[in-house]
Parts: C-alpha cells; structure tokens; sequence
C-alpha cells in the first residue's frame, strides 16, 4: 500500500465492533466444568475487546469422555491466573496487532 492509500484508509471512519483473540490454556490452568449432563475439559479461551475497550471472554474445550461435542461456551471461573493470562494474552495481541504489515 502506497503512503497515499494508506493515509486514505487511516482517516476514513472505520467502524471496528470487535477484535477477538484464541488463548490455549496452560495444562495447570485448565479445569473442567459441566453443561447438560456432559463434563468438558476447558483448554481454550476466546478473548473479544470490545467497542468500549473492555474485555470479554469465554472458554471453551472437549468432552472428557471423548468425541468432539457441541461447540458450546463457558464462564471463566474467578480466577486470578485465568485474568492474568487474558490480560497478558491481551498485551501480546495489541503488540502483534500494531506491528502487522498489511495484506499479504
């Protein structure tokens, strides 16, 4: 992209409604947690920053019977690793994020 189209699109009122990152969870971290009657291994977190800034996430895993299961969300316990590691998952995304360079 040439400093002229660039200087266009960086003006230009670009309406972002959210930014979402995938963290795996570190194997001391994960937990398990049940919906309808089946136990789910929790290993990934979604991480979304939203208009406002704030962030919002939700874990998500496999059935420790096996199989795949449903794709289905949980809360985040209160936890002060699990916020530390979406803080720091945030921080890495907003280095990565500033230092992208364009299509490829």
């Amino acid at each position: 992209m040439d400093d002229e189209t660039f200087e266009a699109a960086e003006t230009a009122a670009v309406e972002v409604s959210a930014m979402a990152i995938n963290v795996a969870v570190p194997e001391h971290l994960q937990w398990t947690d049940t919906r309808r009657g089946e136990e789910f291994l929790l290993t990934t977190l979604n991480v979304r920053m939203l208009p406002d800034g704030t962030l919002a996430a939700k874990a998500y895993g496999r059935p420790t019977a096996g199989g795949r299961g449903a794709y289905t969300s949980f809360r985040l316990p209160d936890s002060p690793e699990l916020r530390a590691l979406v803080h720091a998952a945030a921080a890495r995304a907003a280095a990565t994020w500033s230092s992208h360079r364009g299509l490829g």
